[in-house]
This record gives structure tokens, sequence and C-alpha cells, in this order.
């Protein structure tokens, strides 16, 4: 295996370990809300957030039911879902692409069925750790995220065929 194929292909293989470890930590070890509310205050954010009232796997989100440092930390953590998923779509297409040397288009989709599965993967996966539940809707937050991760490659693309590879 040449070397470009093994760099590229260890990327998304690292993000993909990335996930792992964090899914196989127990909630409680990952529970950011007394660091959280040690070094920052976010009660001026109260009133912005106060308006927020959904439910998530069952349970209230909204500052009313769980307080402010609650509901920043489901942002935080859905934000972490999606923004590893837009990264693991793109190493894989990566990987795949100039990697491997697939067909572009192919390598889109081979890059957002690897996401998805591994998302789904993830959710098994937490199933087995202490204080950790699956949810399918965080498989829907990482596929989104896997989604505009190769929107960003489609647009990138396009953007320098028009712009830069003309010239």
């Amino acid at each position: 295996m040449s070397l470009k194929k093994w760099v590229y292909g260890m990327l998304p293989l690292a993000c993909i370990i990335i996930i792992f470890l964090f899914s196989a930590t127990p909630y409680q070890e990952q529970d950011i809300k007394p660091m959280l509310a040690s070094h920052i205050d976010l009660s001026p954010l109260e009133p912005f957030l106060s308006p927020i009232h959904f439910t998530y796997h069952g349970q209230e989100v909204s500052v009313q039911a769980v307080g402010v440092y609650s509901v920043v930390e489901f942002f935080i953590r859905k934000a972490a879902h999606f923004g590893v998923y837009f990264c693991l779509a793109i190493l894989a297409f990566a990987a795949l692409y100039k990697g491997f040397g697939l067909k572009y288009r192919l390598s889109l989709r081979i890059a957002l069925v690897i996401s998805i599965l591994y998302a789904c993967f993830d959710e098994f996966h937490q199933s087995l750790t202490p204080g950790r539940t699956p949810y399918v809707g965080d498989v829907v937050i990482d596929t989104i995220g896997a989604c505009v991760g190769l929107l960003v490659v489609i647009i990138g693309r396009n953007l320098y065929h028009i712009y830069w590879k003309r010239s």
C-alpha cells in the first residue's frame, strides 16, 4: 500500500477511533455541567434560552425543566455529534477519492454510507456503555452532519471549477 493511501486511510480511521472512545466513556465522566458552572456564568443566556422547549429522547429540554447549564450542555453535545460526523464524511470521502482514486460520485456515496453505518454502530455501542443510551435522533443528527460535510465538498469543488480552474 502506498504512503498516500495509508495516510488518507488513517484519517477517517482516526476519527472513528475518537468517536468510539467517546462512546465508550460513561456519561458521568463526560458531564461538562460542573465545569461550565464553575467557570462560566450562563445566567445572562437564560432570557434567550427560556423560550426553547422541546422533547428529546423522552425528556423535556428547557431552562425551566433542566436549567440553563443542562440546555447549553445539550446543544454542545449535539453540536459535537454533528461536527464529528461532518469531519468523518469529509475524511472518508478524501480517503476514497484522493487516497484510493475512486470516482468522485462513488466516493461521495460510499463516504455517506460509511458515516451513516458508523453512526448506527456508534449508537449500538453506546447501549453497551454504562450511563449511555442509544437514540435514533442522534443518528439523524450524525447523518445531517455527514450530509452537510459532503455538501461542503460538493460546493467547494464546484467553486474551484468555476473560479480557479478556468483561469
